[in-house]
């Protein structure tokens, strides 16, 4: 399939699960939550896809990556404060297990995203 824009990337689908996951479980988060954590995480999660599509639609592959690598800590930052909300007994670890899950892989797209721009911009 010919990539004509963003949302045909599989990284980018991946990333969107990964947002209504996360607006999933902060719906069960506890009132004090309603404006620290749970605003934090929205953030973080809605910053994954932002950045690819935003990164994708520049003109170079340096800015793309520059992009893909803020995707990437917002990634991390993410499963962090998953992490954080289990810790605080927010979630259980079953809880949480597909939002970390979908943290890690949509990671690791974003490293082989990174990988194939740099090599293609080595190949010209």
């Amino acid at each position: 399939m010919r990539i004509k824009n963003f949302k045909d990337l599989n990284v980018w689908q991946k990333s969107m699960d990964l947002v209504v996951e996360i607006y999933r479980l902060i719906e069960s988060l506890p009132n004090i939550e309603n404006n620290a954590l749970s605003n934090q995480m929205r953030r973080a999660a809605v910053s994954i896809p932002s950045n690819i599509a935003e990164g994708y639609s520049r003109y170079s592959d340096k800015e793309l990556v520059q992009y893909l690598y803020i995707a990437k800590g917002s990634a991390a930052e993410l499963e962090t404060q998953l992490l954080i909300a289990e810790r605080l007994g927010y979630f259980s670890k079953e809880e949480i297990t597909n939002g970390v899950n979908l943290c890690i892989d949509t990671q690791k797209m974003i490293n082989a995203f990174i990988k194939q721009v740099r090599n293609s911009e080595s190949n010209i």
